[in-house]
């Protein structure tokens, strides 16, 4: 892609990105105006591709306050790029910003909007005004690793947000290292059914599975008191709380399969598969076990808000109340460590 001597993109430039770009034109109809009316997967220009460009458009100066060692740590949050957290900026400078030139803000929007689903963008805006404003109000970002040269990590934050980029260049993880998701819709305490909330559909999918229990095998699942919503390391061991999913039946796992779907749905399409073969290289569904937990009923009516999928190196935590926050961690090998924050 062509720049002008200032180092943004030239009008030719601009042209080639919006052709390239991974968002498609429907899903992103009033984001950023036409700028980034871009395609997805309408080329051969990646995710990725868009972490190099902004990474080579970035001044010294930018360089210096958003990129930085792949090992780097701090006191607080260890390894900074397997932190996560509910609600937290990686770094100082919003994404929309005097910081980032107008170029480089089409170029983040773009990049963010690639690394999810077309089809769940529109649910993505939703939560992002609702809990920050809309997009670029509330997020920042960090990179780790050179992209040009080796191991790299782009990381997204803000409130009920952490995402990230890394080309499968992050050893052993799905979705580049753990994130999270959440929604608080209608305030902070949200009504028993959740209204307006993007994700609540995955809880009422897994109550469905739930439904479906024997007597038996509901004590199995149902736990008294839920874990620390953020404690989503991995376990030593098969022992994991709730129901092994080896006891369901065949139709209860049919409709467990669905609740898997539907969790990994938001994200595009390379995470979701690198999620899914995670999970196979670990056992599968077959080493996980579903659990719900009572403490966290919101108005009491047994649809169980707070439940979390757990196997060896994959963990699924749900936690709906007051209102939504998803903490994932999934890998290929257990002894990946995270650092992580309520």
């Amino acid at each position: 892609m062509s720049k002008n001597r200032n180092g943004g993109f030239s009008e030719t430039g601009r042209r080639e990105f919006l052709q390239m770009s991974a968002v498609s034109a429907a899903a992103v109809a009033g984001l950023h105006g036409d700028r980034v009316s871009a395609r997805l997967n309408t080329g051969d220009t990646t995710s990725e591709d868009l972490v190099r460009q902004l990474y080579a458009s970035l001044s010294e100066q930018q360089r210096a306050e958003v990129c930085f060692d792949w090992d780097h740590t701090t006191p607080e949050q260890g390894l900074l790029r397997t932190h996560v957290s509910n609600n937290w900026h990686i770094t100082p400078h919003r994404v929309v910003s005097s910081f980032y030139t107008p170029d480089q803000q089409e170029l983040i929007e773009a990049l963010f909007w690639s690394l999810y689903n077309p089809e769940w963008i529109p649910k993505i805006r939703r939560q992002l005004k609702d809990d920050a404003g809309g997009y670029g109000r509330g997020q920042s970002l960090a990179l780790f690793g050179n992209p040009e040269s080796g191991p790299f990590e782009l990381v997204i934050t803000g409130r009920h947000l952490t995402i990230r980029c890394d080309g499968n260049s992050t050893p052993h993880v799905a979705f580049g290292g753990p994130v999270f998701y959440g929604h608080a819709a209608g305030g902070f305490h949200e009504a028993p059914d959740h209204p307006g909330n993007v994700f609540w559909s995955q809880a009422v999918r897994a109550n469905e599975v739930y439904s479906m229990l024997d007597g038996r095998q509901r004590r199995q699942a149902l736990i008294t008191n839920s874990p620390p919503e953020e404690d989503v390391h991995f376990r030593s061991g098969n022992g994991f709380p709730g129901i092994p999913v080896s006891e369901l039946s065949s139709d209860q796992r049919e409709k467990l399969e669905s609740v898997l779907k539907l969790l990994v749905e938001p994200f595009r399409a390379a995470e979701r598969q690198e999620a899914l073969n995670c999970l196979q290289a670990q056992g599968g569904l077959e080493r996980c076990a579903l659990s719900f937990y009572e403490s966290d009923d919101v108005g009491n009516d047994g649809i169980w808000d707070t439940w979390r999928l757990e196997g060896p190196s994959f963990v699924w935590h749900y936690r709906g109340d007051p209102h939504v926050h998803v903490w994932v961690n999934v890998a290929d090998d257990p002894s990946v460590k995270i650092t992580t924050a309520g």
